[in-house]
């Protein structure tokens, strides 16, 4: 019917694998579930089962956290909940957004490891660099 299939550019699904590495090698330095993220949904992960976040839609928190280009920190004076992923029942204790060139084009989550351990400083800041690294790829 001459109609077309219009899909949305992202430059972090362009760097997929690149990402997943990424998270691979994050994961294993601070032993804590690591999430890449596009606007839209998770393109890689690890320390966590695959099948239940990858491709998996952002929740609206994690949207409105990129929109207003906030970073979440987690301690343990604050009840503040973070959620990255709808439907899947982890919370976040970081999450940094990728911005490149003045656009949000994704963001870094870090889940809780299963003893619920708040981040130390060393690992607030990996994940943070991870994000501005990652911002960096995509200006290039």
């Amino acid at each position: 019917e001459g109609g077309g299939i219009f899909k949305k550019y992202s430059p972090m699904g362009e760097m997929a694998e690149f990402t997943a590495q990424y998270t691979e090698v994050l994961n294993k330095a601070i032993n804590m579930p690591v999430m890449i993220a596009d606007r839209d949904h998770i393109i890689a992960a690890s320390g966590i089962s695959k099948k239940d976040c990858i491709d998996r839609r952002i929740s609206k928190e994690a949207e409105n956290l990129m929109e207003n280009r906030s970073a979440f920190i987690a301690n343990s004076g604050s009840n503040a909940e973070l959620k990255p992923v709808d439907g899947l029942d982890r919370n976040a204790c970081l999450a940094f957004p990728i911005i490149g060139n003045g656009d949000v084009t994704g963001c870094v989550f870090v889940l809780f490891n299963t003893l619920g351990d708040y981040p130390t400083q060393a690992e607030i800041k990996l994940a943070q660099v991870a994000a501005q690294f990652l911002a960096k790829q995509t200006e290039e």
